[in-house]
């Protein structure tokens, strides 16, 4: 269950809360505690507030834990301007913004990746159970049991006296020529060397 919290109306400029929000975006709420933690910056010290306040929203309000929550989402927006002057050379009047932020911050709770399908199939193998085999029955008294044949080994071919070496191994059958392709002729045609 997400849960949402807001801070309004803070004195910094978004420009500068940014930075410090992309820092913690998309990490645990113990890793962002820590960068905040060594964050040298002024709007560290109100984002770590804000944290704290959401980790105990998320557990007084939907009872989850602090190790499996992480910061989904958090966007810095523009709030209101305050208007001040300066006095400036030849009676001027420079106006300066005080400009104001409103922060959201969101955390959700970190989803273990489902298992993917090939897994879930191997799984389900691995479970099932082979039926065991039926043992093999005892013949009657009149019958008798059949035993199976066994194949008997085929020799190899006798192979005559020309084919044997002097020293009375067998000679590597002679490879045969393969057919030259037909082109072949032509190609030989076109690069005939030419005595003129």
């Amino acid at each position: 269950m997400p849960t949402t919290v807001k801070l309004r109306y803070l004195r910094i400029a978004p420009r500068k809360v940014r930075l410090v929000a992309d820092l913690i975006r998309n990490k645990s709420v113990e890793e962002a505690q820590t960068i905040l933690n060594f964050t040298i910056k002024k709007a560290a010290g109100p984002l770590t507030k804000l944290l704290k306040s959401a980790v105990a929203s998320a557990k007084n309000n939907f009872q989850l834990e602090e190790s499996n929550l992480r910061v989904s989402k958090i966007t810095i927006d523009e709030g209101p301007k305050y208007k001040r002057w300066m006095p400036r050379a030849r009676g001027q009047a420079y106006e300066i913004q005080k400009k104001t932020s409103h922060i959201t911050l969101v955390l959700d709770e970190i989803v273990k990746k489902p298992k993917k399908v090939k897994e879930v199939k191997i799984a389900e193998k691995i479970k099932r159970v082979e039926k065991p085999k039926p043992a093999p029955q005892a013949p009657l008294s009149g019958e008798t049991e059949k035993v199976p044949e066994i194949p008997k080994a085929e020799k190899p071919p006798k192979e005559s006296r020309s084919q044997r070496d002097p020293t009375g191994q067998a000679k590597p059958e002679p490879e045969k020529e393969k057919p030259k392709p037909k082109f072949e002729r032509v190609i030989r045609r076109i690069f005939q060397r030419r005595g003129y």
